[in-house]
């Protein structure tokens, strides 16, 4: 089980670890283990999640969120597996408890009178500058 949250625990069937190898420094022991970790979570297949929680997880446009609601997350920052594995789990963990805390609605808003007419003065300069730019009279 993977703790999220005291009231969210996710089956460790529903984790897909996949070990591979990692690039970086390491030496010649680098070419034969494999430390990396590939950590895939199905979001929307999820019976673990309630359903506001996978709905704002699907809706982040995450480039590690595939097309098939499935999130792919690549630990290689260690040299050593059991450290990659844990960081994974723990970068999927705070992306979910990100989504747990509903996002404040927004209030709407005027603008104050004063800025309303500095942005009409600005405008009404502009458009003298810009009128200024033509052609002298002819008849002048």
């Amino acid at each position: 089980m993977l703790i999220i949250s005291p009231g969210l625990r996710l089956p460790e069937h529903e984790l897909v670890e996949r070990f591979l190898r990692a690039d970086g420094p390491g030496g010649q022991h680098v070419n034969r283990t494999e430390s990396a970790v590939e950590l895939r979570f199905d979001v929307l297949h999820s019976t673990a999640l309630p359903e506001v929680v996978r709905a704002r997880l699907l809706a982040r446009h995450d480039r590690r969120l595939n097309q098939d609601g499935v999130l792919v997350l690549q630990a290689r920052r260690f040299r050593d597996q059991a450290r990659n594995r844990s960081d994974a789990r723990a970068r999927l963990t705070a992306w979910i408890r990100a989504a747990l805390v509903a996002p404040k609605p927004r209030k709407a808003t005027r603008p104050p009178r004063a800025a309303v007419e500095r942005r009409l003065e600005s405008k009404r300069i502009g458009a003298r500058r810009k009128r200024a730019r033509g052609r002298p009279d002819a008849d002048a």
